[in-house]
């Protein structure tokens, strides 16, 4: 959650945003093996909606707003929030798979 190297836990794990380090600055690991593709974000779409879409209900049945509040208040906190967790969902999932063992050779078509 610290987006370090799974390794030794002391180097950084991103260049900018989201984009992986070709290796650790400290202990020298290939990050190149590591990959989580889409994993990051499957998981922010079904955890994070599953946090946001029961407020938003309650939200519309207890105060019952038109439809242009609940865009101006939602979408950013949606946004926000989704940029906010792929960071540390990404590194964990990088993670996850160093601790287990996984990399892209495992599979064969």
């Amino acid at each position: 959650m610290r987006c370090a190297c799974p390794r030794c836990g002391q180097g950084k794990l991103f260049q900018g945003l989201l984009k992986l380090r070709e290796n650790c600055s400290v202990c020298g690991f290939d990050y190149g093996r590591l990959n989580a593709d889409d994993g990051p974000a499957f998981f922010i779409i079904v955890l994070y909606s599953a946090l946001i879409l029961p407020l938003a209900a309650w939200f519309q049945f207890s105060f019952d707003l038109p439809i242009w509040v609940h865009l101006v208040i939602w979408l950013p906190i949606i946004v926000i929030g989704a940029i906010a967790l792929m960071r540390p969902f990404k590194a964990w999932l990088i993670a996850q798979q160093y601790k287990h063992n996984v990399d892209d050779s495992d599979h064969t078509r």
